[in-house]
């Protein structure tokens, strides 16, 4: 989804044809509806694509090892694509949504290092070099407002830690994770409002969901109500807005795979809501159809799940969970 939560993006399979094309979903308004974004060929299952908040989709190709990036967008009947360039690296992927919804990133791995890319705004014509780090590199979160600060898991000398590296330093990383030295420590989300962080360690002698505060003293803290219970594993995904350093009461939504069961939730994946300040984690069964991993929050506490069916090509439920509280 665009930072800003207006639009999103999936790749979608044509019935008739069988064949993969890009779809822009506008979420912004009283309904949700879908745009197709068909180019000129089909694309490959293992496209990515990250909606800005001016309505253009960026789109990741991956052809002959050559990693290639475009914006697509609507133009009448058909769709207009501006070629941004590409990447010549092993492994690259895209990062999530920046601040603001009119830049995009990317990583690329190499052997030993990982780099950074701006493949659009700022005026730049072509993907520009920002920054090289050395390690490899994988997730990636924004912890501020204006794009300046991006966490990144990184595994060097054979452990992962959370760094934050500062765009506009060149590149300079700082520690952010490190609970304990021989620990694999990953950040799974932030909100810099609030300046909740969620993280999955195996600190306490497993591999643990757990929260902390961003610049908080405080050590990291691993709720026995995110341990797996019924459940194999808990992912989180989105994070209510507006609760300005009130971390405690920012509502927090799961994907939750590997639930047991029968009925209604059987064979799909699950979606879990929690609280810092609560002891407990409501669990239900994601709508049919459920994008797994997609959704976001209102400021009033609102949840919204976008869901495909052959019913319903373009639907978003709403669930406003028990004890959702407002933004302040």
């Amino acid at each position: 989804m665009a930072s800003d939560r207006s639009y999103g993006a999936r790749l979608a399979l044509s019935g008739e044809a069988g064949c993969w094309y890009p779809e822009r979903w506008t979420l912004d308004g009283p309904e949700p509806y879908a745009v197709p974004l068909p180019a000129a060929q089909p694309e490959e299952p293992d496209s990515e694509l990250l909606p800005l908040a001016d309505g253009q989709v960026l789109i990741h190709r991956q052809v002959a090892g050559h990693h290639a990036f475009s914006l697509l967008y609507p133009t009448g009947p058909g769709t207009g694509e501006r070629p941004l360039g590409g990447i010549d690296r092993a492994e690259v992927s895209l990062l999530p949504p920046a601040p603001g919804g009119l830049c995009a990133f990317a990583l690329g791995r190499g052997p030993r290092s990982t780099s950074i890319w701006l493949l659009f705004g700022g005026g730049v014509l072509a993907p520009q070099h920002l920054a090289e780090v050395p390690g490899r590199c994988t997730g990636g979160s924004w912890l501020d407002r204006t794009g300046r600060l991006l966490a990144l898991d990184r595994e060097l000398d054979g452990r992962t830690k959370t760094v934050v590296v500062d765009l506009r330093r060149g590149g300079e990383t700082s520690p952010l994770l490190q609970i304990t030295e021989r620990s694999d420590d990953r950040l799974l989300l932030a909100d810099p409002d609030s300046g909740l962080l969620l993280v999955r360690s195996d600190a306490p002698g497993e591999q643990r969901l757990g929260w902390g505060v961003l610049g908080s003293t405080r050590p990291v803290r691993f709720p026995d109500c995110l341990r797996p219970a019924g459940w194999s594993e808990a992912t989180p995904f989105a994070v209510q807005p507006g609760q300005v350093l009130t971390p405690e009461v920012c509502a927090v939504a799961f994907r939750i795979d590997g639930r047991g069961g029968s009925g209604a939730g059987a064979g799909r994946p699950w979606v879990g809501v929690w609280r810092p300040s609560e002891r407990r984690l409501c669990e239900f069964p994601a709508p049919e159809g459920w994008l797994p991993g997609a959704g976001l929050w209102t400021r009033d506490g609102e949840l919204r799940l976008p869901y495909a069916t052959p019913q319903v090509p373009c639907g978003l439920a709403r669930v406003r969970p028990p004890g959702a509280v407002g933004a302040v």
